[in-house]
């Protein structure tokens, strides 16, 4: 902490944000008692998967995009296949679909249960990171380790590794499993489906802040299923459209101070991810789930940004059990993925990346190259609202020391478990006061 008395400016500073993937940096000025500006600078290079997927053969963008994210892989397979087929005419059959479903079920579990356990319940517990948090509450801890290797186990088994999965492919899968090898992963899921109620109580009965968002809100529905992995874009405002109208109504904007895109919903700051699913589609959540949920306090909406750790534990308790049901009603496909043929045309496809609705569209030629490519990632579109968020809990604390007021500023930013990385195309921290 410096402090410049004849400027009467105090600057604080922090070298990294802790518990959230990626680096950044926040800086915002206090005038007179007010709160001039607040910024966040992510400072990551950018990636430039955009241009170099230019070029590149139809086929290739699952598993290129797939490399932009080590926690969401999948994320990125499944929006880049929709977004391909699309554009290729392809009709895939449903054990394939349900297939993908069941291997995106994977990545929730264990994105969802990483975040609660080692990223944000400390803040809740007064620890400063999952190591501490396992001294005080170990048997939690070990709950949530194995709830994430449940995770793990699904995108092991379809999709041939948990990280960055090998046996996805435009049109399907390199090869499906069997029935026989689908038993001893519906035993361990039986088993998380338990240590996944277990958290939703346990994270239910934390202290949360009276806090409300009041941003519209962006999630994919889709009649008579939670989305996952497709759907219509809908906003809380009664905005319906494709995929093919994502662009139409979200404009990206580069800001000077950050390597990301900060993206607008006609103009205004909006929100994706786990509480606008919830809000849009808790009426579609299985019938343990939605129970589950209200036994957690949720009523069909939540707008408290603080209790977003608590949808992400229903989110996970509805993975695992739709996880289950699929195992269950499990077809073996004839043939693990139909032939994809390039055309000249764009797709656009759409899929719910656990942090919200992930966009890809591709433009390719005759022979399937790739001529543009455009990708939004969830974190890019919060931006602008995590900002706003930001700048209005400043103002209403402006009280708290300079120490208290960065721990503020850390918690409300992974309140929206941003993705850094995967935006750059926080946290430093920098106190004005003036």
């Amino acid at each position: 902490m410096d402090n410049d008395s004849a400027r009467n400016t105090t600057r604080v500073t922090l070298g990294s944000l802790a518990r959230v993937e990626g680096e950044g940096r926040l800086s915002f000025t206090v005038r007179d008692g007010r709160v001039e500006a607040a910024e966040l600078n992510i400072y990551e290079p950018p990636r430039f998967f955009e241009s170099f997927l230019r070029g590149r053969d139809f086929r290739e963008p699952p598993d290129i995009t797939s490399r932009i994210c080590g926690i969401c892989p999948v994320a990125y397979q499944v929006s880049a296949c929709n977004a391909i087929e699309q554009a290729c005419y392809a009709d895939l059959d449903q054990p394939i679909l349900d297939l993908r479903r069941l291997l995106y079920c994977g990545e929730w579990i264990a994105s969802h249960t990483l975040h609660i356990y080692l990223l944000h319940a400390p803040d809740f517990l007064n620890v400063s990171d999952a190591v501490e948090l396992a001294r005080i509450a170990r048997p939690d801890v070990e709950r949530g380790l194995a709830l994430k290797k449940a995770g793990n186990a699904i995108l092991d088994l379809i999709g041939g590794r948990s990280i960055h999965p090998v046996n996805v492919r435009l049109g399907g899968f390199y090869r499906a499993p069997t029935l026989s090898e689908l038993g001893p992963l519906a035993e361990q899921l039986r088993t998380a489906l338990d240590d996944a109620l277990a958290t939703l109580r346990w994270v239910s009965h934390f202290e949360f802040p009276d806090a409300e968002i009041d941003y519209d809100l962006l999630a994919l529905t889709h009649t008579g299923q939670y989305p996952i992995e497709n759907g219509s874009l809908t906003t809380a405002s009664g905005s319906i459209f494709a995929p093919s109208e994502f662009c139409d109504h979200v404009e990206e904007r580069q800001v000077p101070h950050s390597t990301a895109l900060h993206a607008y919903f006609d103009g205004h700051a909006y929100l994706t991810g786990p509480l606008a699913r919830y809000s849009l589609n808790s009426a579609e959540l299985s019938d343990t789930a939605r129970q589950a949920a209200t036994e957690a306090g949720l009523g069909a909406v939540c707008r408290n940004p603080f209790q977003s750790i608590v949808v992400r534990a229903v989110e996970t308790v509805f993975a695992v059990d739709e996880a289950l049901r699929l195992i269950r009603e499990y077809q073996r496909p004839d043939q693990p993925y139909v032939d994809v043929s390039p055309h000249a045309a764009t797709g656009h496809g759409v899929s719910e990346a656990p942090r919200g609705v992930l966009y890809h569209s591709y433009q390719l030629d005759p022979e399937g190259r790739i001529l543009r490519a455009t990708i939004i990632p969830p974190t890019s579109q919060n931006q602008a609202a995590i900002e706003d968020d930001l700048r209005k809990t400043l103002a209403a604390n402006l009280m708290l020391t300079d120490t208290e007021l960065a721990k503020l500023c850390e918690k409300t930013i992974r309140n929206y478990d941003p993705c850094i990385s995967c935006a750059t195309h926080f946290l430093d921290l920098t106190i004005d006061r003036a």
